[in-house]
C-alpha cells in the first residue's frame, strides 16, 4: 500500500477564463491570469492510497463518497497521469493498483470560489507524487482536463493560463508569471455574500456564452490579448495602480459578457453591485486606487489590496458595511489585522452605510505558493477509508 497527502491552492483570476473552445479537453477561447492564494487560508486537501487489495476505485469529497465513472473528468485525470507515468518509466505503483481518495475543502463547494480549481489541482498534484511524476508544463494540461482554473493553481504567485492554437490542446498550459515572493505585501479580502452553491455552473454558463453572446468575441479578439500584456507589466513593476485598473475592468466585462448570454446568467447580486460602488466611492476618496475588486461566477468579492492599507480598508468596510457579527470568533477569518491608527480613521468620516449584516464572514489571506505534499498524519485515508 502506497499513500500520499498534499494540499492546493486556490487561485483568483485576474484576467477571467469564460468560454471554451473545445468542451471534452477544456481550451478556453482567451489566455487568462490569476492569482494563487495562501493555502493557510484556503486550500484542497486530497489524500490518494493505492492497494493491490483495492476491489475498485473509490473518491469521498467532503466525507460523502462520489460516482468514480468511466469517462468522467475524473477518470480522464487518472488515465492520462497513468500515461505520464508509463512515459517516465515511473514503477513505484503499478497502473493496475486501484485507488482510493478522499479530499476536503476548507471553504464552500461550488459558491464562486474556484473549489473546483483547487480540488482538480489537490487531485492531479497528489497522483504526480504517488506515480513520482514531475511538475510539468505537461502535468498542467492533466489539471485543465479536470477543470480549466485547476491547471493555474499547480503554481503560486501569478499566474497565466495559455489558450494555445493545436486541437489536441498539448499547448494550452499554465505558465508562472512570477512567484509568491515577487509581490509578498499583495493582500486579498474576501467578502463572502453567500456561501451556497450557485443558480447557474461555470460549464453551462460558459457553453451559452459562446453560444448566445455577441459580446464575448469581441472580448476574446478585441480586449483580452492587450490586458494580459498590459497586467503582466503591471505585476512584473509592481505597478498596483495599473494592477487595479486592469482588474476591476475585466472583471467588470466578465459579468457583462454573462448578462449579454441568452438567458442572461447572473452571479452577482445586490450587495456585488453595492460593494463595486463602495469600492469605487473608496479609492476616490484616497485620491488612488487602494483596493480592487474582482467577482469570480459567484457573488463574492475579492478585494486586491497591499498588506500596508489592509487595515485602513476593512475599517472601510466595517464603517459602509456594519454586521451584527463583527465581534464574533468566525466572522473575521485568515491573517490577524492590525488596528487600524486613529488618524487615518478620520479620513471614513463622511462613508455613509450601504447595507447591514451584507457579509456571512470575511476572509484576510494573501498570495501563495503552490501544492505540496504533507507528512503521513495528514492523511484523509486510514487503511484506505475514510476518517470517521
Amino acid at each position: 500500500m502506497f499513500s500520499v497527502t498534499c494540499v492546493a491552492p486556490v487561485n483568483i483570476a485576474l484576467i477571467k477564463y469564460w468560454g471554451k473552445r473545445h468542451e471534452e479537453l477544456i481550451l478556453p477561447v482567451n489566455d487568462s491570469i490569476s492569482m494563487t492564494l495562501s493555502t493557510d487560508e484556503l486550500c484542497a486537501k486530497t489524500t490518494v492510497t493505492a492497494s493491490e487489495s483495492f476491489e475498485r476505485n473509490r473518491m469521498w469529497l467532503n466525507g460523502e463518497e462520489v460516482p468514480f465513472e468511466e469517462g468522467s473528468r475524473l477518470q480522464r485525470c487518472l488515465k492520462e497521469v497513468h500515461r505520464l507515468a508509463v512515459a517516465s518509466g515511473s514503477q513505484k505503483v503499478p497502473p493496475t493498483w486501484k485507488l482510493h481518495i478522499a479530499s476536503v475543502n476548507n471553504f464552500p463547494t461550488a459558491a464562486g470560489l474556484a473549489s473546483s480549481a483547487a480540488g482538480y489541482a489537490c487531485l492531479v498534484y497528489s497522483l504526480s507524487r504517488l506515480y513520482d511524476i514531475p511538475l510539468s508544463e505537461e502535468l498542467t494540461t492533466v489539471a485543465r482536463q479536470g477543470s480549466g482554473s485547476a491547471c493555474r493553481s499547480l503554481y503560486g504567485g501569478f499566474v497565466q493560463w495559455h489558450r494555445g492554437a493545436l486541437d489536441d490542446g498539448s499547448d494550452s498550459v499554465a505558465r508562472q508569471i512570477a512567484a509568491s515572493d515577487h509581490w509578498p505585501n499583495m493582500h486579498v479580502l474576501i467578502l463572502v455574500v453567500n456561501d451556497a452553491r450557485k443558480k447557474t455552473a461555470s460549464t453551462r454558463g460558459m457553453q451559452q456564452a459562446v453560444k448566445t453572446s455577441q459580446l464575448i468575441k469581441h472580448r476574446v479578439d478585441q480586449v483580452v490579448p492587450d490586458r494580459i500584456t498590459r497586467l503582466r507589466e503591471a505585476i512584473a513593476s509592481h505597478d498596483f495602480q495599473a494592477f487595479a485598473e486592469i482588474t476591476m475592468k475585466d472583471s467588470n466585462q466578465f459579468h457583462a459578457v454573462a448578462l449579454d448570454t441568452y438567458p442572461p446568467c447572473v452571479y452577482m447580486n445586490d450587495v456585488s453591485h453595492r460593494i463595486v460602488s463602495f469600492v469605487h466611492d473608496y479609492n476616490d476618496r484616497m485620491g488612488s486606487y487602494h483596493a480592487a475588486y474582482t467577482f469570480d461566477a459567484g457573488p463574492n468579492a475579492c478585494l486586491y489590496v497591499l498588506a500596508e492599507h489592509v487595515p485602513h480598508l476593512l475599517s472601510a468596510i466595517q464603517k459602509v458595511f456594519p454586521n451584527d457579527l463583527a465581534d464574533g470568533d468566525t466572522y473575521l477569518r485568515g491573517l490577524p489585522i492590525p488596528k487600524e491608527q486613529d488618524a487615518e480613521c478620520s479620513k471614513l468620516d463622511s462613508l455613509d452605510v450601504h447595507a447591514k449584516n451584507a457579509f456571512r464572514y470575511i476572509i484576510h489571506t494573501k498570495v501563495g505558493e503552490g501544492p505540496r505534499e504533507l507528512s503521513a498524519d495528514n492523511s484523509l485515508l486510514i487503511n484506505g477509508l475514510p476518517l470517521e
